[in-house]
């Protein structure tokens, strides 16, 4: 077996590992990155990237059915899977390339390819090839989708998102189990493009929404739209030739049998941490089996292991992982001078239409024992100006200020170009600006940022009113 002492070894180059390891490097230590699966992120492979382009296909055909309502006739219209696909693949490929050239401008001595497993605090295994010792270790395997038990060894019919990106014509009909950011926005995007698609949820859970009156919006929103069923049980599946019999259950205990082509398991995603000798590290683990970290230097306890990107689950998106991996290899480099990273306001964006936004603290945080009193502001898209001109006229914001302060602190919206506004107000509250202030900037007319400034001006309101005195468990401060 071959002997390996390096400074830091980083397992995974998905995107955190590989800031982790130019992170690491640039403190001039000696670093090797391993990993047992393909090269390529998450994003570019199966993620972001391949996701956006058969939303974007979905985007075309949607408009083409919008046309009429501008007065605009278009003639038959066909929608090619096999050339739809064809270019999904295509340029999912490309942006893989990218990041391969990345990967491939690592020195071959910094690799190492095999599957990683932790045989003490210091030492790893990879495979049986090769034996590392390391003063600092970086955690950055990544996560995997999860299938519900009732779902395995169902047969083929039976997948995760990952594989629908080598489709090579769109099926005839999917069930999507899970109503979280990747089954809407695969789900709506299959439904534009003619595929009967039915989602499925366990609870009411839209996307990322914790604000009980978006979510209400985002529901009816996206159900007047999709075959979007709630409190739904999976209670069986078989695979059935080309097809898979699903078995589901309704919260009235009603139970219901259909036949779809495929079932996609889009229930969340599961840290990669269980398969890598976690328990040899020493490392204190949540109820989960991920280690406890600190989520301002990625540190696990006070130990020389730094946990990154998907595999600790705070935050899994791609700008958070690769945030991560930064801090996480620049402290590996500096151990045991380790100091807080930059953490940005929180955003998550789900390309849904009417896209889904939050950022900063979310309702749910704010109402949390102990938090300061906050108020609330909205608006509807229902009537607003611009939004009505493109007939993209859905939607609510609901933004969130702290009483005394003024000091704006998040926001949860479903809306037109939810994804620019969402940019906007995070950035106002990463910048730690006052409502006030923020109705001090310019707003264009007519631009859908105008209903932002109509939902500032409620918050401001309502903070003018000072915080009440006391609120009664079933009403909370600002509602």
């Amino acid at each position: 077996m071959n002997k390996l002492t390096v400074d830091v070894a980083v397992i995974g180059t998905g995107t955190a590992g590989l800031s982790a390891y130019r992170a690491a490097r640039a403190r001039g230590k000696r670093v090797v990155v391993i990993e047992s699966g393909p090269y390529g992120t998450t994003c570019a492979r199966v993620g972001c990237m391949p996701s956006k382009l058969l939303i974007a296909a979905s985007e075309a055909a949607h408009m083409l059915a919008l046309a009429p309502g501008f007065g605009v006739h278009p003639g038959q219209v066909r929608v090619d899977g096999k050339a739809v696909m064809e270019r999904v693949r295509r340029e999912r490929d490309r942006f893989v390339g990218f990041v391969l050239e990345g990967v491939d401008n690592i020195p071959p001595e910094d690799k190492l390819r095999g599957h990683a497993r932790f045989t003490g605090p210091r030492s790893l295994r990879v495979d049986q090839h090769t034996a590392i010792e390391a003063a600092r270790i970086v955690i950055a395997t990544g996560s995997t989708p999860a299938v519900p038990p009732v779902l395995r060894a169902v047969g083929p019919g039976v997948i995760i998102s990952d594989q629908v990106f080598d489709w090579t014509d769109l099926p005839a009909s999917v069930a999507v189990i899970g109503t979280g950011v990747i089954g809407l926005e695969l789900g709506q995007a299959l439904a534009r493009l003619g595929v009967r698609v039915s989602l499925f949820a366990r609870g009411g859970s839209v996307a990322q929404l914790t604000d009980p009156e978006v979510l209400h919006v985002a529901a009816a929103t996206l159900g007047a739209e999709l075959d979007l069923r709630f409190q739904q049980l999976i209670v069986g599946a078989r695979q059935d030739g080309a097809e898979v019999e699903l078995v589901t259950r309704d919260s009235a205990g009603a139970e219901r049998t259909e036949r779809f082509q495929y079932v996609l398991a889009a229930a969340g995603r599961t840290p990669n941490v269980h398969d890598i000798g976690i328990e040899h590290t020493g490392l204190e683990l949540d109820a989960k089996g991920i280690p406890r970290f600190d989520s301002r230097t990625m540190q696990c306890g006070t130990s020389h292991i730094f946990i990154a990107g998907d595999a600790n689950d705070e935050r899994p998106v791609l700008p958070e992982a690769a945030d991560h991996g930064k801090i996480a290899g620049d402290n590996a480099g500096r151990y045991p001078d380790v100091r807080p990273g930059l953490r940005r306001t929180a955003l998550t964006i789900a390309f849904t239409e009417p896209q889904i936004a939050t950022l900063g603290q979310n309702y749910r945080e704010l109402c949390a024992e102990g938090m300061p009193k906050f108020a609330v502001g909205k608006v509807s898209f229902t009537n607003q100006g611009r939004s009505r001109v493109m007939l993209q006229n859905h939607g609510l914001l609901r933004v969130y200020g702290e009483y005394g302060t003024g000091l704006f602190l998040g926001a949860e919206m479903i809306g037109p170009r939810a994804e620019n506004l969402g940019h906007l107000l995070s950035w106002a509250c990463q910048a730690r600006l006052t409502v006030a202030q923020m109705l001090d900037m310019p707003f264009y007319h007519p631009v859908i940022e105008e209903g932002v400034r109509t939902a500032l001006r409620d918050l401001a309101a309502e903070l003018e009113k000072g915080a009440p005195r006391a609120s009664g468990p079933d009403r909370l401060p600002g509602t």
